[in-house]
């Protein structure tokens, strides 16, 4: 955008630091009282819009709009405004599709007439690989290069793929495998609070293809997570149009207990605000408890923000901010033209100074020192349970019916025992056995206290002469060096190790389901006894199907309630009544006797956790490691596509496109393909984790020549759609309505014959039938995982009917040509009677417009009205151009 085009360029002044000279847009010189009232979240959004205004994509009525968010953010329908992140974020899994769908770009670009050398991300965009390592290998020394070897051999052609990439297209880093989580990454090491952009400062702000980009929140920066499609719109150039949101004010007041971590607060945060309802809404932290929290803990509490629903958890910047870049290892002269900025424009904050406190749409308080050691699960992160009352708590979910608090057990199932032989030794199965413990995810191996809180149980446990039970998987998957830097300096990896914690990679791994394989012979009695096996991580996520196919409970817990399980060997167990094991000595040793204090922790915490440590870890991230640097690439502007390749092949989404706009076509006597319940998640929708030896993806890569080792997991061929057709909705723990049990399959209706999604969809395809999809509520909650709308539009469906939408998974069904619809309010489909076996004929009225209604037709002569949910002007030019990708296609022809 030229500068002359921005009616705001008045508003462009001079900051002088430390005799440097930098240019900024002063908010205050636009002489509105309302400024100092607004969420400082909702000032970072003013500031994008005031610098980018060219009135196209950002209007002057967006600038009008976001200052009137007091009087405007509980309009009903809601007010559309612009924003332009500063930067984009992707991990690998998300990335693959992302760079696959830009070649396929500059395919079509030049095949339509236009020069394909202008498909660059505009917008800078930062991918770190970090997705594809397993633990596969654990509980050794050399399991951390084993399973890198291993992530090397069946990911190179992704991997060259990237590199490929990070040559051919301008304004994007591949940060390579082995490095890090991105979100830790993004915190330590790419986050800049405040962006110099040749001497233009601005606040720091981006979207991330992966939920869990609210993390970079925790350090004052305005950030979610969008699809896959989404993210590739704002590369491209292209501004996020959202509704103004509201803002709930978190207030924290008091200090933590001694006993109580960071993830007990997050916990307690993520329950807390999920009871009160904050989809859509943007959370902000205040009050003076948010001061005696340190920025690993903020981050840990943004980190959840998915999973307590809003779209962000922000802190603003503080003091602590900026000791906290100073610890990680940035420039003396970075962190004083932060500081000056914010403080300049009034975007730096003082928790103790209540003055500052901006307006909110609610208030709500949580008083710290109220909080307790908790976990959550056995299915949902918000479902916190206080460790005191765990064992209560599962005994009464393995009776109780089956759902998200439930698995349903018979009576006579519940004493289940079952021996087996692991080595030479036998030991007994159970309702409740941990077989999986690992200390993993972004959310807590980003924060130095609960790591080193992890070390020092660990420690004193060993001490006492405890010991985890050999056939318990243990894993650490730190999410960057850093952490195993201050683990050993502090001399407590030695005794994590010797409990089983050795690291086995730098990545995102059994939180994302890459938790490898369990020894056969604890499967084998797992399945024999239909036992309820456990998975305790200190991850983010743990949703049915997701860690483990084998552990159908698992719990979210800090990562010293992930090594007090291991030592406890099953989760039926209550820690203050019961030991934890017996010690050398003979006696009972209770979890109390070795749980450290926060004091003591924090302790360790200022000696060992040093600015060096960031700075020599990072310093070498942009060399690369030899197995990265070995890796030789086509050096050409367009991909040279391997027709024989099983990993990346040329996205179909462009095939039949044409420089003309497609008409528009109602839906006629569709077939729906599965009809849902409630809380029907990404990981149920989307590819994710290993390929099940009798599924249509299994079937394909044989065909292929492929044997079973050599399948890896969906994660890692997303680059490859007949894969990741063959895998959409092959989660086993899907729920279909068509079906009497949990399965990855579905009914063909006119049959009657039970048949996996893919094949029915393919069949209903030859007989020329569209397909809808019918379901409950808060569908595509969870992740945000492109290939979950990607997926369905290849099986050939055209809407989904649901009582309620997450706002990622919405957003990517519009971006890529599918239509949300929903139900009115307090309807669905039991209240209207529908089965899913009726024909579906659905209107799609020529001039929509933003939240329109239209009408259902059945083929037994009922109707009902549903909300087509295109929620602003800019998604139905999506829309109407089959999706986001072609519409930005004919932009790039339009101005060539």
């Amino acid at each position: 955008m030229a500068l002359s085009s921005n009616p705001f360029k008045h508003l462009l002044k001079t900051l002088d630091v430390e005799g440097e000279k930098y240019e900024y847009y002063d908010l205050l010189a636009l002489n509105d009282k309302r400024y100092d009232r607004l969420p400082f979240s909702i000032r970072v959004l003013l500031e994008a819009a005031v610098r980018c205004c060219d009135n196209f994509q950002v209007k002057e009525q967006d600038i009008q709009n976001i200052l009137d968010w007091e009087n405007l953010q509980h309009k009903e329908g809601g007010v559309e405004v612009a924003f332009n992140p500063a930067r984009v974020i992707l991990q690998d899994f998300t990335g693959v599709p992302c760079v696959a769908d830009f070649a396929a770009m500059r395919d079509i670009v030049k095949k339509l007439g236009g020069n394909p050398e202008k498909v660059n991300p505009l917008c800078p965009a930062d991918l770190v690989i970090d997705h594809s390592v397993q633990v596969d290998f654990s509980e050794s020394s050399d399991a951390l290069e084993k399973n890198l070897d291993l992530e090397f051999e069946r990911n190179k052609e992704r991997f060259m793929f990237l590199k490929w990439g990070a040559k051919a297209f301008k304004n994007m880093t591949i940060v390579p495998p082995g490095s890090g989580i991105c979100h830790q990454v993004n915190l330590e090491f790419l986050a800049r609070v405040v962006f110099n952009n040749k001497g233009l400062l601005y606040p720091d702000s981006l979207v991330g293809a992966d939920s869990h980009t609210t993390m970079i929140n925790g350090l004052g920066i305005v950030g979610w997570g969008v699809g896959g499609i989404e993210a590739e719109a704002v590369m491209l150039g292209q501004a996020i149009s959202m509704v103004l949101p509201q803002v709930v004010g978190y207030k924290l007041t008091g200090k933590l207990n001694s006993l109580a971590t960071s993830t007990d607060v997050v916990l307690t945060i993520t329950k807390h605000l999920r009871q009160i309802g904050v989809v859509g809404k943007f959370v902000e932290f205040f009050g003076p408890g948010v001061a005696e929290l340190s920025i690993a803990d903020r981050a840990t509490i943004s980190n959840m923000c998915p999973e307590y629903g809003a779209t962000v958890g922000f802190f603003p910047v503080d003091n602590k901010s900026i000791l906290y870049l100073q610890q990680t290892g940035r420039e003396e002269k970075h962190l004083s033209y932060v500081k000056k900025y914010l403080k300049t424009v009034h975007m730096y904050r003082n928790y103790n100074n209540s003055v500052q406190d901006p307006v909110f749409s609610q208030v709500v308080t949580l008083d710290l020192s109220t909080v307790v050691s908790s976990v959550s699960g056995p299915k949902r992160p918000h479902d916190r349970v206080p460790v005191q009352e765990m064992k209560q708590d599962f005994q009464d979910c393995l009776v109780n019916k089956v759902g998200f608090k439930g698995f349903g057990l018979t009576p006579e199932k519940l004493s289940a025992s079952v021996p087996f032989m692991f080595g030479d030794k036998q030991f007994f199965l159970q309702h409740g056995a941990v077989v999986i413990a690992a200390i993993t995810s972004c959310t807590n191996t980003s924060n130095p206290s609960v790591m080193l809180g992890a070390g020092l149980l660990a420690k004193k446990a060993v001490e006492k002469g405890l010991s985890v039970l050999p056939y318990v998987k243990t894993s650490m998957s730190p999410g960057s060096g850093v952490v195993t830097y201050y683990l050993q300096e502090s001399g407590v990896i030695k005794f994590l190790k010797l409990l089983g914690f050795d690291v086995v990679g730098y990545g995102c791994m059994t939180c994302i389901g890459n938790s490898g394989p369990l020894p056969e012979c604890v499967v084998e009695a797992i399945d024999m006894g239909e036992l309820v096996a456990c998975g305790v991580l200190s991850g983010n996520r743990n949703f049915e199907g997701r860690i483990h196919p084998h552990t159908r409970a698992n719990y979210l817990a800090s990562p010293l309630l992930v090594v007090a399980y291991a030592l406890a060997g099953t989760v039926n167990i209550d820690f203050e009544t019961e030991p934890i094991g017996k010690g050398t000595d003979g006696q009972d040793v209770f979890l109390c006797d070795i749980w450290p204090s926060r004091e003591e922790i924090q302790e360790v915490e200022a000696k060992h956790v040093l600015p060096a440590m960031f700075q020599e870890v990072y310093s070498k991230i942009q060399f690369g490691n030899q197995r990265w640097n070995s890796l030789h690439v086509p050096e050409s502007d367009l991909y040279p596509w391997d027709v024989k390749s099983t990993y990346i092949r040329p996205p179909p989404f462009f095939n039949s496109m044409a420089v003309a706009l497609p008409v528009m076509k109602d839906i006629e006597n569709a077939r729906v393909l599965l009809h849902l319940g409630d809380s029907v998640t990404t990981d149920h929708i989307s590819p994710a984790g290993s390929i099940s030896r009798n599924s249509p993806a299994a079937r394909y890569l044989a065909n292929h020549g492929l044997t079973p080792r050599e399948f890896n997991s969906y994660g890692a061929r997303r680059g490859n759609d007949e894969v990741m057709a063959r895998g959409t909705f092959a989660n086993i723990r899907l729920r279909n309505k068509f079906l009497n049990k949990a399965a990855p399959k579905t009914k063909h209706i006119e049959s009657s014959v039970e048949m996996d999604v893919f094949d029915a969809a393919e069949k209903y395809k030859s007989e020329g039938k569209q397909l809808i999809i019918i379901a409950g509520k808060d569908y595509g909650c969870g992740s945000s995982r492109d290939w979950a709308a990607k997926g369905p539009y290849l099986l050939g469906v055209r809407a989904v009917i649901a009582e309620s939408f997450e706002r990622i998974h919405r957003s990517n069904l519009v971006g890529m040509g599918l239509i949300p619809l929903q139900f009115l309010p307090g309807e669905n489909a039991d209240s209207l009677g529908l089965t899913g076996y009726e024909l579906y004929s659905i209107h799609i009225p020529e001039n929509l417009v933003p939240g329109q209604k239209t009408v259902v037709q059945l083929n037994d002569g009922k109707s009902f009205e549903v909300i087509v949910r295109f929620d602003t002007e800019v998604e139905l030019t999506y829309f109407r151009h089959g999706g986001i990708l072609q519409y930005m296609v004919r932009q790039m022809l339009q101005t060539a």
